[in-house]
């Protein structure tokens, strides 16, 4: 009877990936990406056409290319080769904000501190005076409105997919464990086979050896 051939760990552990970031809320990236923006004023005397960008402290420059104009409201999908703009921690904020570039030093539109707990149902909006106005989205982000019955359904919902995971790590162990304990019986099997081939083919041996002996001892 052939066996099939063993499962192999890459291919449990590949799998194992795949289901847990299936799982809802298992990894809940807090990425930001940005809804609206509009720019009341422009700080190069020499440029009609602005060049923006939007940069957090330790993280490289990420240029929105469609805003030329002031005065004119751009809406973005969030799916443009340039978003998303950053990822938040859960509790931490980032220092950001949105510049101009110039070519001595960056003209600053605003600079502030981003955190999570500012979304309001995965939505966050910032205005400076006299600078810009812009939406952000972050539908993963915890609002900071102290909906605590929200917070509490995030958590069990948090818990439950933990206790799932678990389970199913539990159960892919299980199954490496016993794939190994199957793999190592057979190989057992089969160098036991061999040895016991090995044995009989030198007792063999020995007895060709044996009669050669007494057929030559009878003629003499």
């Amino acid at each position: 009877m052939r066996w099939p051939p063993p499962i192999s760990l890459c291919h449990l552990l590949l799998v194992l990936l795949v289901v847990i970031c299936s799982l809802p809320g298992s990894f809940s990236l807090r990425l930001v990406t940005l809804d609206t923006v509009e720019i009341f004023t422009t700080h190069e005397w020499f440029s009609s056409k602005p060049t923006v960008y939007f940069r957090c402290n330790g993280e490289n420059k990420t240029y929105l290319p469609d805003m030329k104009e002031k005065n004119m409201l751009y809406a973005f999908k969030g799916e443009e080769s340039w978003q998303p703009l950053t990822e938040l921690p859960e509790k931490k904020c980032k220092r950001c904000g949105l510049y101009e570039e110039d070519a001595f030093r960056p003209d600053v539109f605003d600079e502030w501190e981003l955190c999570s707990s500012d979304f309001k149902d995965g939505k966050y909006t910032h205005f400076k005076e006299g600078q810009f106005n812009a939406t952000f989205l972050c539908p993963n982000c915890t609002a900071s409105s102290g909906d605590s019955g929200a917070h509490e359904r995030s958590s069990e919902v948090a818990k439950k997919t933990s206790v799932l995971v678990i389970i199913i790590v539990s159960v892919l162990a299980s199954v490496i464990v016993i794939i190994a304990l199957f793999g190592g019986y057979k190989y057992w099997q089969k160098k036991r086979r061999e040895r016991d081939q090995a044995r009989f083919l030198k007792l063999l041996e020995e007895g060709d050896d044996i009669e050669d002996e007494l057929g030559l001892g009878n003629e003499l």
